[in-house]
């Protein structure tokens, strides 16, 4: 199963060349960019963790893909992304996020079907990543 989130998730996955024109375009923009990795992608967690430090003066998007190349090399075998914090005032929150290296096996999501009192029904989604011990997820 591919997992879709964020910009791009429909497409094949991004050359570094790919990387660099998003990341220069968000550079262009004035928004920070920063690379972040996970082994738990549930579309709820959205704090994964951080990669070095947020871009904020960086000019050139030769760095971002030096930084996410570093990072594969690290966590090559988990999900790693790129974001773009803009921090203009009233806005101050993420304009871009994608996903630029995946496990090579992506076990998926199951949905959870709970009932409750009444006719009351919840569905939750749950990740079949979590059956394995944080850190051994994708080893």
């Amino acid at each position: 199963m591919r997992l879709k989130q964020g910009q791009f998730s429909f497409l094949p996955d991004l050359t570094d060349d790919d990387i660099r024109t998003q990341a220069q375009y968000a550079i262009d923009n004035g928004w920070a960019v920063s690379v972040e990795y996970t082994d738990d992608p549930h579309p709820r967690n959205s704090y994964w963790e951080m990669w070095g430090h947020p871009m904020f003066d960086n000019p050139d998007a030769a760095a971002v893909v030096y930084e996410v190349n570093e990072c594969r090399k690290e966590h090559g075998g988990k999900y790693i992304r790129v974001l773009a914090f803009d921090a203009t005032a009233g806005w101050e929150s993420i304009r871009m996020s994608f996903i630029v290296n995946r496990p090579a096996e992506e076990p998926g999501f199951r949905v959870v079907r709970q009932e409750g009192e009444g006719r009351s029904i919840r569905y939750t989604v749950e990740s079949y990543a979590v059956r394995e011990p944080e850190g051994a997820r994708y080893a």
